[in-house]
């Protein structure tokens, strides 16, 4: 029986990437059912990707990379509602190291993602050690080979109907890329990393509220997001404010509204990030972050710091097909296209072009294209 990884992903078995933080119980319940009928279970996958950009020319192999990787899930069932889980990585770099360095550092390696214990007593769980984490502004961002992996001590509480209560006091951090380097952040400012999240969905209304106090970043924040589904038209809104031991405050917030016609999903969001970048940990999850750009970031060199974007989304020829364009303010834009398509129940293939104008970042008028190439077998 397929695995489905215990971290806290799974556990809160929610998407708060996306609008409003969305809960989806059933895979909670698809988590307990696999962790039952077996004492151990064993899945997992192999991955082939390639990424190339216009730095020489596209498809030349002083600007491409080509990495492979077989992730391998296990889990064991120690006693009644105690789980140890495991994710061993271990990849293998077929093109030279030049121009980009090898993915995760090296050109052979291996390293266990995540190792740890997980302990259900009633309406609470316990995961303590090796994880992944999903929260709006500090998570494990998915790219490459592998995603970001954190040590932590975690704790949920679903006691309240649709209500789930999460605290995480977070220890290490394995940076996407960052092959087998954990890096200590108790030893960084003050040492203490943590967050509490509130998320609510029932219906139509989706919610959730966090606190975030990361020392490693010198920073409190603030998070709130809400959603509701009209039916013909759903909304969301977010906002974040973040206080900088330095001095600096940041405001930001974003809006977004989405509806389907003719069986393709059209959205569009603005956001505004004010004073200094959004503080974050890994990934944020704001309505206007592209493939390469994340907004919480971007956007506020100068007195305009308004950005926004419109994407759709369809299914075209068996292919799962997105486009997207983002500006961030005056100063730097992305165009996204984005396939994916099922050969197979076990083999996935996905193909992202992007072309990002990096102003803001490398003032530098120059566009750069990329073209990504992701082939995965799920076993």
């Amino acid at each position: 029986m397929k695995l489905t990884r215990l971290s806290l992903v799974a556990v809160l078995a929610m998407s708060t990437a996306f609008a409003g933080g969305s809960v989806t119980p059933p895979e909670v319940v698809e988590v307990a059912t696999v962790v039952e009928a077996s004492a151990t279970t064993i899945s997992g996958k192999a991955q082939a990707y390639y990424y190339t950009t216009d730095g020489v020319d596209l498809f030349d192999s002083d600007s491409s990379a080509l990495g492979t990787a077989v992730t391998l899930d296990v889990t064991h069932t120690l006693f009644d509602g105690i789980t140890a889980n495991f994710t061993a990585v271990g990849f293998v770099n077929l093109m030279s190291e030049e121009p980009f360095g090898y993915f995760e550092n090296e050109e052979v390696g291996a390293y266990f993602n995540v190792a740890n214990i997980t302990a259900k007593f009633g309406d609470t769980t316990l995961v303590l050690g090796r994880q992944l984490i999903d929260s709006p502004m500090f998570g494990s961002f998915d790219w490459l080979l592998a995603p970001g992996a954190f040590e932590a001590y975690t704790i949920v509480n679903n006691s309240v109907e649709n209500l789930t209560l999460v605290g995480t006091y977070v220890t290490k951090l394995r940076t996407v890329n960052g092959g087998d380097n954990f890096i200590d952040l108790t030893d960084i400012n003050g040492g203490d990393n943590y967050a509490f999240g509130a998320v609510y969905g029932a219906d139509a209304l989706s919610a959730s509220v966090w606190y975030y106090n990361i020392d490693a970043g010198d920073y409190t924040q603030a998070y709130v997001d809400a959603g509701y589904n009209f039916g013909s038209v759903s909304v969301a809104a977010q906002y974040s404010t973040t206080d900088y031991a330095t001095g600096l405050d940041s405001d930001a917030y974003a809006v977004k509204a989405e509806t389907t016609v003719a069986d393709i999903t059209l959205t569009a969001a603005v956001s505004s990030v004010t004073d200094a970048p959004a503080g974050m940990v890994e990934r944020d999850n704001f309505y206007t972050s592209s493939w390469n750009s994340m907004a919480s970031q971007v956007g506020v060199a100068n007195e305009d710091t308004l950005s926004w974007k419109v994407a759709a989304s369809t299914e075209l020829a068996g292919f799962n097909t997105e486009v997207s364009y983002a500006a961030y303010g005056d100063e730097g834009s992305e165009f996204d296209l984005i396939l994916g398509y099922d050969a197979t129940k076990n083999i996935n293939l996905a193909a992202i072009y992007t072309s990002t104008d990096y102003d803001i970042n490398l003032n530098t008028a120059d566009a750069e294209n990329a073209l990504e190439i992701i082939a995965t077998y799920t076993f």
